[in-house]
């Protein structure tokens, strides 16, 4: 056997005509390459193809005109082709667990200081010249090369698009498996244990027919190797594309993790991630985290490993160990404070509120009429068939017939016979009093095929229409963000459920912090004598001021009621921060009267049991109650203890002429004044 060490592509303008079955949308990028004719040779027996059937039960190959030579050196490859030369340089993946180095993504750089060192340009030149597969195949063997070299810890991510692993993994993947060395012939390239590599399936190209491409992915896994997705939430690579493939990784988009702290929709969308591979047995790793807030966040949502600039910048030698930083944030007790739309509720919505109308077939519908239908109606993502009593039988994809179509003699072969034949027999329904929740959790537990098919809606199990998947996510999303928005209508802080939340996360972490309940005196003779605009225009004025005092990465803020508030500090600067933020209220306070009453040194009023009373202007307290890492060791603290001991401190506080009086946690409990 010659070993597949490089692959060639040469190109041909020889004015082939494409098959009448790749006009599909799938295919159209072919026609941007002109049909350049390459030749797929392996020695000593030969791949041979026709009318795009790949012959020795070959998996499906999505370019009969597109045929590869295999080289036998890195050289002779760029020869052929004329590619540039390229230098590897590899960028740290980090395991959130424990800091390891997970592995290392390999990236090409072309020659220093040209117009194509930069791999954006240098795969745009190689896309003008049709020498993509090329440029990819000779990118990942300089990879492997320096990789041999260096010795490095972990893994070894490497990138190919869709087009290029179709390649490769035609004839049972042994081109793969010689460009990794695994394939036992003396004399090539140093194997590298497939079990260390991982395949990262870049969004250049589509996938096409993605059952195609599952079945030619599978192959990797006969290699032992694994792979994932790369820049999950954009370009290609999006949900569908886990209906048919099975990745061991997926790499969540820089896009989808930058300002994660602040967005609480890119928050709920990495925690959806999160469950779904969870229940696909995957793993997720955050791309493009830049700030040591960004780390802290994914390492508290539980994901399983992260890469960007802040953990390491891709270099031709890296570090073989993460950063003392990056070590420091991962092994800090202090949680992140999550974006605060996190409370997920439940609304009368069900499934009827999701229906879309859409025409029915019939079983002996044949499949030519539905094709015309799905034509005439590009909107229509799928269509139920129904008996005569209008009850489902089965569903249709759109998708999945067009993919059909595509291939040779489809239509002659399938074309006049009953849609039934290839219809899914099994749709999901739902009556149209289904709740949402109760509809979430049947998804949750289906299998990934449902997720392009969508379901059917009935009355009394009579069809009445369609629903997709992506109208129930985003139904899902907005009510549970609804629910959650702020619990405060007033200052839009979270309320008691997200503090006890946060409280709890702190107390389950560990992590030392100090608990100020903050109260205004006097609140209530001003809001009576000024009106509840002007009180509500205080409030407001307060949580502002706070918000101010809180580093936004580490402190918590939130809105008990009335005029309470709570701010769960984790910095030792906590005190610097609450005696600025009440000397800044007071001040702004006293300008809220009127200059007759700042002159009278207050109003009369009534006090809070209904007596006359003069009441001076309003100020702020602060109640502190300090809960250190060993009285979380030793005392069985929860929330409720928390809120008990800020009300003890908050009554200090507001005789303390400084308004601010503070008590230590462990101390309370020993006297017995909590119930532990």
């Amino acid at each position: 056997m010659l070993r597949c060490s490089a692959i060639v592509v040469h190109e041909c303008d020889d004015n082939v005509t494409p098959p009448e079955w790749v006009a599909s949308s799938y295919w159209r990028h072919i026609a941007v390459m002109k049909w350049r004719t390459l030749h797929l040779s392996f020695a000593p027996k030969a791949a041979s193809w026709h009318h795009g059937l790949p012959a020795d039960n070959l998996p499906f190959n999505p370019y009969p005109h597109v045929m590869l030579t295999v080289a036998s050196s890195l050289a002779t490859a760029r020869e052929a082709v004329c590619l540039p030369s390229l230098q590897a340089v590899f960028q740290p993946i980090v395991s959130l667990g424990n800091g390891d180095i997970l592995g290392h993504e390999a990236l090409i750089r072309g020659p220093a200081a040209s117009l194509h060192e930069m791999p954006d340009a240098l795969f745009r030149r190689a896309q003008a010249n049709g020498t993509t597969v090329a440029l990819e195949v000779a990118a990942a063997r300089t990879a492997l090369d320096a990789w041999s070299s260096l010795n490095l810890p972990g893994k070894l991510f490497l990138n190919f698009s869709p087009l290029t692993l179709r390649h490769l993994l035609v004839g049972r993947g042994h081109a793969m498996a010689a460009l990794l060395g695994a394939d036992g012939i003396v004399g090539g390239a140093a194997a590298i244990a497939p079990s260390r590599v991982v395949i990262e399936i870049t969004e250049q190209t589509a996938i096409g027919n993605a059952q195609t491409f599952g079945e030619a992915m599978a192959l990797l896994g006969e290699l032992g190797v694994h792979y994932a997705l790369d820049d999950f939430g954009s370009g290609h690579a999006n949900l569908d594309m886990l209906a048919d493939l099975s990745p061991q990784f997926i790499k969540l988009d820089k896009s989808l993790v930058r300002g994660i702290g602040t967005c609480s929709r890119r928050l709920e969308i990495l925690r959806g991630m999160l469950r779904m591979m969870g229940a696909f047995g995957g793993h997720v790793i955050a791309e493009g985290i830049e700030r040591a807030e960004e780390l802290a966040m994914v390492r508290d949502l539980g994901v399983f490993a992260g890469q960007g600039y802040f953990l390491g910048r891709p270099v031709a030698q890296p570090e073989r160990q993460a950063s003392l930083e990056v070590r420091a944030v991962l092994a800090s007790r202090q949680i992140a404070v999550f974006p605060q739309a996190l409370r997920s509720g439940w609304s009368g919505m069900t499934a009827g509120q999701l229906l879309r109308p859409a025409p029915t077939i019939h079983p002996a519908t044949s499949n030519n009429d539905v094709l015309a239908r799905f034509h005439s109606q590009p909107d229509l993502h799928a269509m139920a068939v129904v008996d005569e009593a209008m009850r489902p039988v089965a569903m249709m994809n759109r998708q999945i017939l067009i993919d059909r179509y595509a291939t040779p003699f489809h239509r002659e072969l399938y074309g006049r016979k009953a849609c039934i034949t290839i219809a899914n027999p099994a749709p999901v329904c739902f009556d149209r009093r289904t709740s949402l929740e109760d509809m979430a959790e049947l998804f949750a537990g289906e299998q990934s095929h449902v997720l392009a098919d969508g379901f059917v809606i009935t009355d009394q199990g009579r069809y009445v229409g369609l629903g997709t998947v992506a109208d129930l996510l985003r139904a899902t999303t907005e009510v549970r963000m609804e629910a959650a928005r702020y619990a405060n209508p007033l200052t839009f802080l979270p309320g008691n459920i997200l503090l006890n939340q946060h409280v709890d996360r702190l107390i389950a972490a560990g992590s030392a912090f100090h608990a100020c309940y903050v109260d205004l005196n006097q609140f209530k003779p001003f809001n009576d004598r000024y009106g509840y605009w002007k009180g509500d225009e205080m409030l407001k004025g307060a949580a502002a001021i706070l918000a101010q005092a809180c580093d936004p990465a580490r402190d918590f803020l939130g809105h008990v009621g009335g005029d309470d508030f709570l701010v769960l500090y984790q910095g030792d600067d906590w005190e610097v921060r609450i005696r600025d933020a009440i000397a800044r209220f007071n001040d702004a306070a006293l300008m809220s009267y009127s200059s007759t009453d700042r002159a009278a040194g207050g109003i009369h009023g009534e006090d809070r049991f209904g007596n006359p009373a003069f009441c001076v202007p309003v100020t702020m307290a602060a109640g502190v109650v300090s809960v250190g890492a060993e009285a979380m060791a030793t005392l069985r603290l929860c929330s409720q203890h928390i809120g008990a001991a800020s009300a003890v401190a908050k009554r200090s506080a507001k005789r303390a002429p400084s308004g601010v009086a503070r008590i230590d946690i462990a101390e309370l409990a020993a006297r017995g004044a909590l119930d532990i």
